[in-house]
C-alpha cells in the first residue's frame, strides 16, 4: 500500500502541506462572492471579450450614468427623439417675451422646416404639439395655411387626442373665414358623438363660441333629431328655437324627446356640463320635456355643478388616508362647476333652475358649495344674479345668513361700490327694482322649467304643458309616484320675514348704516354708492328696517353735515354735483324726517344762496 506512490498521505502530512497555501476559490468568483455580470451597456460598447467599462463610485457619476442610460431607452422608445430635443431648443427661445419680432420669425420658420412632413406624427407628443402649437400662434398666414392643409383629413381625429386638442383649438381660433366654415361643415353628423367625449367636447364648444349665429344653429339643431342630424338641407332655418323648429319641420315632440334623451343622458352621466352649448342644449330640452324628464336632469346636475366644493360643517372624512384625496380633489377642482358656469346668461338659468326646481336638500347642497366663493359670485354680471335668486327663495335663513351674508359683511364697502356687488344688497333693500335690475336680469330670476311649476303659478301659455302631469297636492308626488320638486314661489317663509332675517338678524342691516356713515361723502356723490345710501335712508321698501330709526337718524345727519359744509374748490359741494344733488332730492319727497334735518341744518337762512341754480329748485 504504501508503496502505491504520493497519492496517499497520511492525514497530518495533508494538513502540514497545507499550511501556508492560500483558500481555495469559492464556487463563483472571488473571495466568496457572487461574480458581477458585465453590465447591458458594457456589452453593447463591445464589452465581454474587450475592456470593461468603470462602474461608477460616486453619487455624480451614478446620476450621469443613469441619465445617459435614460437617453438611450428614450432614442429607442421614441422615434422623432432627436427632432423633439432640437424643436424643445427653439422653442425656449421664441416663447420669451424679450425675443424682436423678425427673430421671432426666424425661429418658427426654422422649427416648421423641420416639421415638415411630421406634423401628425408630432402632434402626439406633449413637447412638439406644443412646440407646433406656438408656431401656428406666430408664423405668418401662409405658412398657417399650409399646417392647417396638413391636418385637414385628420382635424376630428386630433380632437379626441389628450396633447393634440390644444393645436385643434388654436387652429378653429386663428382658422380664416372660408378654413372655419369648412370646419363646421365637417362637424355634421359629429356633433353628438364629440360633446359625449370628455376631450372632444371641448372642440365643439371652442367651434361654437367663434361660430355666427346660423352656424350655431347648424351645431345645435343636430343634437334635437335623427333627421337633422341626416339631412343638411333642414338644418337651414332661420331659428334654433326648438319648439319652433318643431313646429315649422312637423316633427313629432315624441321622437324628438326620446332622442334628446339618448343624446343629454350620456353627456350628464360623463360630467361634461361646462360648457355653454350644453347648456343651451339643456335648455332647449326644458322647454319640451315633461315632468318626470325634467326632474331627472336637474337631479343629475346638482351634483356635478356642486362638484369641487370644500368640505364644511363637520362633513370630512376623519381617515387620513380619505383627508389627503379630499386635498389633492381640492387642488384639481378649486372651485365647484355652478361657481364656473357663471360667465353666461345660459348657465345662469341652469344654476337657477336648479336652486328652484331642487329639493329643500338639494338647496342646501347648492348653498354650502359656495362658501367661500361667495365675493366672485357677487362682482361678476351673472353670478350676483344667482346670489339674488339664493336671497329670494331659500327659508334656510341661518345657513343663508352663515354662508352668503357673513362673507358680504366682510367687504361691505366693496360691494356697495361696486355695478354688481351692490345688487344683492338692494335685493334686500328694495326687491326686484327695474332701477337696479335690467329687464334681461329680471327674466333670469322669474325662469322655470315649464312642466316644473305648479298649477297655481302656471301662465296661460304652459297651461297645456303642466295638464300632461298633474300632481297630487296631498301627497306632493306625480301619478307615477314620483316625488315632485318644489318651485321658487314654494318656500313656506314670507318674503317680508325672510328679508328681516338676513338684514336684522344677522346684524347686516347695523353694519351697512355704519359704512355708509363712515362713507357718506364718497357714497353721496357716486353712480352706483348712491342707489344704497338712498334705499338705507328711507328705511327700504315695505318699512325692512323697521325698529333701526335711531341708526337712520345718524345716518340723516350726516347725509345734512355734509350738504352744510361750505363749498370748497377741492370738493365738489353735495347740491352741486349730479349725483348727490339728485339722491337728497328724492330723500327730501320720501323721507318727511329726512327734510327736517337737512332744513335745519342747510337750508335754513341760507336759501338766497342756493336759489339761483336749476339744481336746487
Amino acid at each position: 500500500m504504501a508503496s502505491g506512490g504520493d497519492d496517499l498521505q497520511s492525514p497530518k502530512k495533508r494538513k502540514h502541506d497545507a499550511v501556508g497555501k492560500p483558500k481555495s476559490l469559492a464556487k463563483g468568483g472571488d473571495d466568496g462572492k457572487k461574480r458581477k455580470r458585465p453590465s447591458d451597456a458594457n456589452v453593447a460598447r463591445g464589452g465581454g471579450g474587450g475592456e470593461v467599462k468603470k462602474q461608477p463610485v460616486t453619487a455624480k457619476e451614478k446620476r450621469l450614468a443613469a441619465k445617459e442610460m435614460a437617453e438611450s431607452r428614450k432614442k429607442k422608445r421614441k422615434q422623432n427623439y432627436s427632432l423633439e430635443k432640437e424643436l424643445t431648443v427653439l422653442w425656449e427661445k421664441m416663447r420669451c417675451h424679450s425675443v424682436s419680432k423678425g427673430e421671432r420669425s426666424k425661429l418658427v420658420s426654422e422649427a416648421l422646416h423641420k416639421m415638415d412632413g411630421k406634423y401628425l406624427e408630432i402632434t402626439g407628443s406633449h413637447v412638439t404639439a406644443r412646440v407646433l402649437q406656438t408656431c401656428v400662434k406666430w408664423c405668418s398666414q401662409s405658412e398657417r395655411d399650409a399646417i392647417f392643409e396638413a391636418l385637414q383629413p385628420d382635424l376630428l381625429i386630433l380632437s379626441r387626442k389628450k396633447y393634440a386638442v390644444f393645436l385643434v383649438k388654436k387652429l378653429i381660433k386663428l382658422a380664416t373665414k372660408k378654413q372655419f366654415e369648412w370646419f363646421i361643415s365637417t362637424l355634421h353628423g359629429c356633433v353628438a358623438k364629440l360633446l359625449r367625449h370628455t376631450i372632444g367636447a371641448s372642440v365643439v364648444d371652442c367651434a361654437y363660441q367663434r361660430a355666427t349665429q346660423p352656424q350655431k344653429r347648424r351645431v345645435l339643431l343636430e343634437l334635437y333629431s335623427t333627421e337633422l342630424q341626416l339631412f343638411t338641407d333642414l338644418t337651414a332655418q332661420k331659428t334654433h328655437s326648438l319648439l319652433e323648429t318643431i313646429s315649422n319641420l312637423g316633427l313629432q315632440k315624441s321622437s324628438v324627446l326620446q332622442y334628446m334623451t339618448t343624446v343629454i343622458h350620456p353627456i350628464l352621466e360623463k360630467g361634461i356640463v361646462e360648457y355653454p352649448i350644453v347648456h343651451t342644449a339643456l335648455l332647449e330640452y326644458f322647454t319640451i320635456a315633461d315632468k318626470t324628464s325634467a326632474s331627472d336632469v336637474i337631479r343629475q346636475l346638482i351634483p356635478l355643478l356642486t362638484q369641487g366644493s370644500s368640505i364644511i360643517d363637520g362633513d370630512e372624512p376623519s381617515a387620513p388616508e380619505l383627508q389627503n384625496k379630499m386635498k389633492a380633489k381640492k387642488k384639481r377642482l378649486p372651485e365647484p362647476l355652478l361657481v364656473q358656469i357663471m360667465n353666461t346668461r345660459e348657465g345662469l338659468k341652469i344654476g337657477i333652475s336648479c336652486l328652484k326646481h331642487g329639493s329643500v336638500k338639494d338647496r342646501k347642497k347648492i348653498i354650502k358649495s359656495l362658501k367661500g366663493h361667495i365675493m366672485k359670485l357677487a362682482l361678476s354680471d351673472y353670478g350676483c344674479i344667482l346670489l339674488i335668486s339664493i336671497l329670494s327663495i331659500v327659508d334656510d335663513t341661518k345657513l343663508v345668513t352663515k354662508v352668503v351674508i357673513q362673507e358680504l359683511a366682510k367687504h361691505l364697502k366693496q360691494l356697495i361700490f361696486d355695478k354688481n356687488g351692490r345688487r344683492p344688497l338692494l335685493q334686500l333693500l328694495h326687491p326686484l327694482c327695474s332701477s337696479y335690475l335690467p329687464p334681461a336680469d329680471l327674466a333670469c330670476l322669474n325662469y322655470r322649467v315649464p312642466s316644473l311649476i305648479s298649477k297655481d303659478e302656471a301662465p296661460e301659455s304652459t297651461t297645456e304643458v303642466i295638464t300632461e302631469n298633474r300632481v297630487d297636492v296631498a301627497t306632493n308626488k306625480e301619478q307615477d309616484g314620483s316625488e315632485g320638486m318644489h318651485s321658487a314661489n314654494d318656500s313656506k317663509k314670507d318674503p317680508l320675514q325672510r328679508r328681516k332675517e338676513l338684514l336684522m338678524k344677522s346684524e347686516l342691516a347695523e353694519a351697512l348704516i355704519q359704512t355708509c356713515v363712515e362713507n357718506v361723502g364718497e357714497l353721496l356723490r357716486t353712480n352706483f354708492g348712491k342707489d344704497v345710501l338712498q334705499e338705507i335712508a328711507v328705511g327700504g321698501k315695505d318699512s325692512v328696517l323697521e325698529g333701526m330709526t335711531d341708526r337712520i337718524h345718524s345716518l340723516h345727519n350726516a347725509i345734512a353735515s355734509d350738504a352744510a359744509r361750505p363749498k370748497t374748490e377741492d370738493t365738489e359741494h353735495a347740491f352741486d354735483n349730479y349725483h348727490s344733488s339728485r339722491v337728497i332730492r328724492k330723500l327730501v319727497l320720501e323721507s318727511p324726517a329726512f327734510a327736517a334735518i337737512l332744513w335745519k341744518e342747510a337750508l335754513e337762512g341760507k336759501c338766497e344762496t342756493w336759489a339761483d341754480g336749476h339744481r336746487y329748485l
